[in-house]
């Protein structure tokens, strides 16, 4: 009797487990293909937070489970057991999903020497809407990339500088956005060469020719010559950004710190 009670209740801890795996490979695809796709789960600590709020989920239902069921209990009742333990797990995971998706990064914006990564709960709600109108709504499809322009007179510099000194970086106000290639010029003349960066960091060179050649297609006309660098500001950390120093344009991203 005792080795039947033990049996039922790890098997249904096991289907529960099984289920609970189900879901949390589900989430992870929203989460590391949609809302952090690489490299920016790292970048942005996605896969931390992901891990964080999944593995606690997917233990903890289980676990219930294994408390709970009991063969001798009345059905009603351990249905009811069973759904309130269900519920209870789909309403910590939905919550969990939210805290990670208010989190995601929306932007990669180059501001006037470097990139820096904003995420949807850095940006102020009431600066929205002054942002260009096809810029108001936050990508959920991974970051896309932005540049701030430059002031308009000294009153905006002072004030923006200001807020920056109190933690509202230029990047994560709207009303500073604009295109990419409308700060085409400036990026170019930020990016240092490819040599520099090999000499700086000559241990994590081979690294970043692998950057580079994951990153080249049949298609690619890019020569490795033409690879600049421009440092970037994660969320925790600081990478570097490969880019074409002709066309601007996003190469391979690097976890070295060229600040």
């Amino acid at each position: 009797m005792e080795s039947s009670f033990w049996k039922d209740r790890l098997k249904a801890t096991a289907i529960h487990l099984g289920i609970s795996l189900t879901l949390a490979g589900l989430a992870a695809l929203l989460v590391f293909f949609v809302w952090y796709p690489a490299p920016y789960w790292e970048i942005s600590g996605g896969r931390n937070l992901f891990l964080l709020v999944v593995s606690v989920d997917v233990i903890m239902g289980p676990l219930m489970t294994l408390v709970v069921f009991n063969r001798n209990k009345p059905n009603r009742e351990l249905y009811r057991d069973l759904s309130v333990i269900g519920l209870l797990q789909l309403v910590a995971l939905a919550y969990g999903l939210w805290t990670v998706a208010v989190a995601r990064p929306v932007h990669l914006v180059f501001e006037i020497d470097r990139f820096r990564v904003v995420h949807a709960v850095d940006i102020p709600a009431e600066l929205l809407g002054k942002a260009p109108a096809e810029l108001r709504q936050l990508p959920l499809m991974g970051p896309t990339l932005l540049s701030v322009r430059a002031f308009k007179d000294s009153k905006e510099s002072f004030d923006a500088t200001m807020a920056a000194v109190q933690g509202l970086p230029l990047s994560a106000r709207p009303d500073l956005w604009q295109r990419y290639e409308d700060a085409k010029s400036e990026i170019l003349k930020s990016a240092r060469s490819l040599a520099e960066l090999k000499t700086r960091f000559p241990a994590r060179s081979a690294e970043i020719d692998r950057a580079i050649q994951a990153s080249l297609t049949p298609s690619t006309v890019t020569a490795v010559t033409d690879v600049g660098y421009v440092p970037m500001v994660g969320r925790n950390t600081f990478w570097t950004v490969l880019i074409d120093i002709n066309t601007a344009g996003i190469i391979a991203f690097v976890p070295v710190d060229s600040f």
